[in-house]
């Protein structure tokens, strides 16, 4: 027996409801009318009509295309109406499908297709009460039902169950008995957050005689932060959700938000409008909070290829058409692949279609959206305070080398193969900016009046105007220095530079 509070039916619908749009189930099992077009009349045509009066323009016959409606009414080649709707006996399509002539019966005997005078009738009520067309059921917006007529009416104890009593019914079965208390709260527990209640837990139910104990055990297994748990797995799923990249390395990826942002969402009892607005676009948004840009983690649930050899657009490039295929899944309830490479004849999404939709997913940025939590701050400052102290005191732990002057130039020349600029600072360094390809050679001369050199350092040092963490000029930072060299050109000297050669190199990072 289905007793479950209206509330836990508002949320689980809508996962349902995007669950059956995502597997294809039929929304015409919520509907019985008679002569229906979907699941009645287009079964019929197309069988039976369409190889030769459907969408393929090549295959057309008589200028008649019978899968759509506005095509359907138009007069066919020899300028009759194959449906006339509301008069069967002007339809052309009724004469041809009666007719006993095999050089003009429908369809024609070459096909070897007999209609059934089953379908032969419903073809004719179907006309004679209008020939209305319906669209493909994904996209038609959901309906509510009536209720269908049972006989043991004192046995629903809501909607659902009265559809399960009317099938009941027609199958002339019989419900099943009443569960005893101990199943029934493990039952709940189960199907609601997806663990088993504790001894204690099942035994308060049991022991619980109050009229509404099932509904206040459901209005408490609804506030339970499991609930969202357990749902959101369905949606994560959809999702595509993942605590790593995928492919070669399959490093892990820092995306929970978003997986405790649907959770929440479920917890929360979010309106399926919002929960779908903030997923798709919530970083446009006005004022766009924390929690609306995380809930567009939807989008960054791609795999990611962190290999070497890769081209970066290449990849991007196949994250955009996973977008695409998992929003229309997910959302749309149909597939765009085919798309991707063709238009299909018997595809609604067209291919220049399938390209626009993916040009609305790839207008977008891809950042990286630092999450920060209070106690997390706090305690970094800790830990990078003590970090500075003992470096602090690494001197006096570890003294170096004796008998050593460090001096940095106080003017020099800077110059790069590639045409990069170089800005000479106050405190001697450079700030390079212009050009930034992905290979560079800095060269930077300067004069010293020391007659023995004996150590040289170079330093990468974070530019803190530009604020990108690191002291290279990538988007990450990263700095890497392939290989440095010295020169030597001696006050007076012909003979050109001398290359000096290193004995050791040190590096602290």
């Amino acid at each position: 027996m289905v007793c479950l509070t209206m509330k836990y039916l508002t949320t689980h619908f809508l996962l349902v409801a995007t669950a059956m749009a995502f597997w294809g189930v039929n929304s015409a099992f919520c509907q019985s009318k008679e002569n229906d077009f979907s699941t009645q009349i287009r079964p019929i045509l197309s069988d039976n009509c369409f190889k030769c009066h459907g969408p393929d323009d090549a295959a057309r016959k008589s200028n008649l295309r019978l899968d759509r409606g506005d095509t359907a009414l138009q007069p066919a080649k020899s300028g009759k109406h194959a449906i006339v709707p509301g008069k069967p006996n002007e339809s052309e399509l009724l004469a041809r499908i009666m007719n006993k002539d095999p050089d003009e019966v429908m369809p024609p005997a070459s096909t070897q297709k007999i209609l059934t005078p089953e379908q032969k009738e419903l073809l004719q009520k179907w006309i004679a009460g209008g020939a209305k067309y319906q669209e493909h059921w994904a996209f038609v917006p959901p309906s509510r039902p009536a209720l269908p007529n049972v006989k043991h009416t004192d046995w629903p104890k809501n909607e659902i169950d009265t559809f399960v009593l009317a099938r009941l019914e027609k199958e002339g079965l019989k419900s099943s008995p009443p569960a005893d208390r101990y199943t029934l709260v493990r039952r709940l527990y189960l199907d609601l957050i997806g663990l088993p209640p504790t001894p204690t837990e099942a035994d308060a139910f049991v022991k619980d005689t109050s009229p509404n104990a099932y509904e206040k055990l459901v209005d408490h297994l609804l506030g339970s932060v499991h609930y969202g748990e357990r749902w959101g797995r369905r949606w994560l799923d959809l999702a595509r959700y993942a605590d790593t990249n995928g492919y070669e390395k399959d490093r892990r990826r820092n995306v929970w938000p978003y997986r405790d942002w649907v959770i929440n969402a479920i917890n929360k009892d979010m309106p399926f409008n919002e929960f779908t607005i903030e997923q798709i676009a919530g970083d446009l948004l006005p004022n766009a909070t924390p929690a609306q840009i995380v809930a567009t983690g939807f989008h960054r649930n791609t795999m990611l290829n962190e290999e070497g050899g890769i081209d970066p657009l290449e990849y991007r490039f196949y994250s955009m058409v996973d977008r695409v295929h998992v929003t229309a899944t997910t959302w749309l309830g149909l597939t765009m692949a085919c798309a991707q490479c063709h238009t299909h004849k018997y595809d609604p999404i067209k291919h220049g279609e399938y390209y626009s939709f993916m040009a609305l997913m790839n207008n977008a940025d891809e950042p990286k959206y630092e999450m920060p939590n209070p106690d997390l701050v706090s305690k970094r400052k800790e830990i990078e305070q003590k970090i500075t102290n003992l470096e602090n005191g690494l001197m006096e732990k570890f003294p170096a080398e004796q008998n050593i002057e460090w001096f940095t130039p106080g003017s020099a020349e800077f110059s790069s193969k590639n045409g990069a600029e170089g800005e000479l600072l106050v405190d001697g360094s450079f700030r390079v900016s212009g050009k930034n390809p992905e290979k560079e050679t800095y060269t930077v001369k300067f004069d010293t009046l020391s007659r023995r050199i004996t150590h040289l350092q170079l330093e990468a040092i974070p530019d803190e105007t530009v604020g990108k963490g690191g002291p290279g000029r990538t988007d990450h930072g990263n700095f890497v220095l392939s290989e440095i060299k010295m020169e030597i050109v001696e006050n007076g000297s012909t003979n050109g530079p001398r290359k000096i050669k290193f004995s050791r190199a040190e590096a602290d990072f």
